[in-house]
Formats: C-alpha cells, structure tokens, sequence
C-alpha cells in the first residue's frame, strides 16, 4: 500500500470549493489542519461563517478529493465555525458584546424590509450563530408583532435592559416600552437619542451577528444612524418597481458616503404565485433589482417571492424560517444569509482590540 503524506493531501483539499462562499478552501484559508495516521485520514475545517445547513456538501466534497490519492482509507472531516468581529466606519467604536452589525434598509416603506430582517435573522441563527435583532424603526415598530414577543424589558442592574428572546434570537425594540396604539410623537434628535439607548443600553450577550432592522429613508434620524452605529455592511430591500428603486438607490448611495460597505440588494415581492392555478406573475416589474446591482456594482442576494403564507406567518409570530424550516420559502432566506456571512467573512477583519490604547499625560 502506498504511503500517504499530509504533503500529498494538502493541494487537493485546499482546491475544495466551499460551496457557501464560492471561494476554495485555500483562499478562505479554511483548512486548518490534516492528519495522517497510516491509510486514515483526519481534516479538520473552519469556516468564517455560519452555513451548517452546506456543512454534509463541504464534508462530502473533502472525502472525494482525499480520496483520489491512492491509499486513502476512512477519512474524518470536522467542521467548526468561528466568526469574529469585522471593521467599520473610521472612528466608531465597536459595540461591547456584539461582533457584527449588518444594517437591513429600504429608502420607502412597505417593502417588507422588516419581514425581510425578521426572517434573515432567523435563517442566520439557523445556519449556526447567534443573532440578535434591534428594531429601529421608531416611528412604527414591527419586530414585537413578527417575532412574537411583547413586555417590558427586565433590568438586572438598573442601567442595562436584557433583550426579549423570541425563537433563540435577543431582541429589543421601542415597542417593548410604548402601547400599540401610542403615536411616537419625536423629533429627530429626540428619536435618535432614544434608538442610541435602546443599542447601547441593552445587554446584547455573545453576538455574532445584530442584525438591525433600518426605519425606511434617508433623513436626519438614518444619517445619523448610519454614522453613529458601528456597521459592518448594510443590505437594501426594494422590490422590483420602478418607483421603489428609486428610493433604494438613495439609501444605497447614503451608506456609501459613511464608508459602510453594502453587502447587495434583496429583491423582494419579485414574482406571485397564485396559490389556486400556480400561475406566476411579475406583478411590480421584472429584473428591477438585479439592473440596480449592476448598476452600483453590488450583488443580487436574493429575488423573495410574493406569497400569502409569508404575510400570514410575520402577523401570526411566526416568521417562514420559524414556521416552515424545512420549506421552500426558508430555504430562500437560509441561501440570503449564507451569502451576508460570507461577504462579510470576506471583509477586513477589526483589529482595534489588539492595539493598547494610548494615554498622554503632561509631565511633572
């Protein structure tokens, strides 16, 4: 039997491709480690990124490659997922307990921005990591209804609030502290303020991913947002029509000129499928999102379908990736935020936690 050697085994490992970041494993620099142990074959993977649900492909996809080397017996593949914190705007600081903010915005409302955010957080958790949601749609608040949670928060120091948990994500949102029915009668400052408390004063635990559900627009209370929160990349929704493009490129173009990086855009209510006959329709326009990709040199995260059961589920409590995991729809918004994590993965890491800071104090 020939003798196998790790040397032998590396180039055709790290030619793997994963098939979440559509990078091979040499460029990600994914592969940690391979053992050799007569005939037996041990690799072992980390991935930048959670993508549990690709983990049985990326498996599989190993053994065939060490398995060309003749004198391969078993071969054991480990997969274990490791995000860490990436950079953000210059000069704002990173958020204690929070290692990525990803920004979901619209320019116009009623394009299902939050039923979008809702059901990427959950696809992110479901993928493996640990997610959080902070509503910051002050003026209308969606969150409480979509994820199925209501009350005040609870305080364990006087100072902090603990985040709702609903469906394993932590949650807050103003919602928690207003009635239903009680218009947020604020000025600008005054609402921005308050969104700054409800980031920064709530104890956000061990997160991945905070995935923060934008109010649609362009003004005063976004500007400042985008300046002041420490975003790693932001993800526009629009759908297809012309006229909701238009207020999406807006809001793209507002992220760029804070130094955030747009991870793409996410068309939403792209086709209906008429439930009796399937029938399928393009009922605001065809393509609009992807021209608009092209156009700002982004990407095409996702086309969303217009489907009666994803309204339902969103007023019900019940987000798709929570009521139907396994369906058809969820799997739309697994493969949205597979992509997110990966071009995030891919982006310069924040290296400010390992540099001392720096004190200057006069002499005597």
């Amino acid at each position: 039997m020939p003798q196998i050697s790790e040397a032998q085994l590396q180039p055709l490992l790290q030619a793997v491709t994963d098939p979440g970041s559509g990078r091979t494993l040499g460029e990600s620099k994914a592969l940690k480690n391979v053992r050799v142990d007569g005939a037996d074959v041990t690799i072992e993977v980390e991935l930048g990124y959670p993508a549990a649900s690709l983990h049985p492909a990326l498996r599989s996809a190993l053994v065939a490659a060490a398995k060309t080397l003749a004198g391969v017996g078993n071969v054991s593949v480990g997969i274990t997922t490791r995000v860490v914190a990436h950079a953000v705007q210059r000069g704002v600081q990173l958020l204690p307990g929070v290692k990525n903010i990803i920004a979901v915005a619209s320019g116009k409302g009623g394009v299902g921005k939050s039923t979008t955010a809702a059901n990427l957080a959950l696809a992110l958790a479901a993928e493996g990591a640990r997610v959080g949601v902070l509503d910051a749609d002050i003026y209308g608040p969606s969150q409480p209804l979509m994820l199925g949670t209501s009350g005040r928060p609870e305080t364990l120091d006087g100072q902090t609030m603990e985040p709702h948990v609903a469906h394993g994500l932590q949650v807050n949102s103003i919602g928690f502290l207003v009635d239903d029915d009680q218009a947020m009668i604020w000025r600008g400052p005054m609402a921005t303020q308050a969104l700054e408390q409800l980031l920064r004063q709530t104890r956000w635990q061990e997160l991945d991913y905070l995935v923060v559900d934008m109010p649609p627009g362009t003004g005063d209370i976004q500007l400042t947002l985008s300046q002041r929160v420490p975003v790693t990349g932001a993800v526009i929704v629009t759908t297809p029509q012309d006229i909701a493009l238009i207020d999406a490129k807006k809001g793209l173009k507002m992220f760029e000129k804070v130094g955030v990086p747009i991870l793409g855009i996410v068309e939403n209510m792209a086709v209906h499928i008429c439930s009796n006959c399937g029938h399928a329709e393009h009922v605001f326009g065809a393509e609009g999102g992807q021209k608009m990709a092209a156009q700002y040199g982004t990407e095409l995260l996702a086309s969303l379908p217009l489907a009666l059961s994803i309204r339902a589920q969103a007023d019900a409590g019940q987000p798709t990736v929570a009521a139907e995991p396994d369906g058809e729809v969820a799997g739309l918004y697994k493969a949205l935020a597979r992509k997110v994590a990966a071009k995030i993965a891919a982006q310069s890491k924040d290296y400010s936690a390992k540099f001392p800071s720096i004190s200057i104090s006069k002499s005597t």
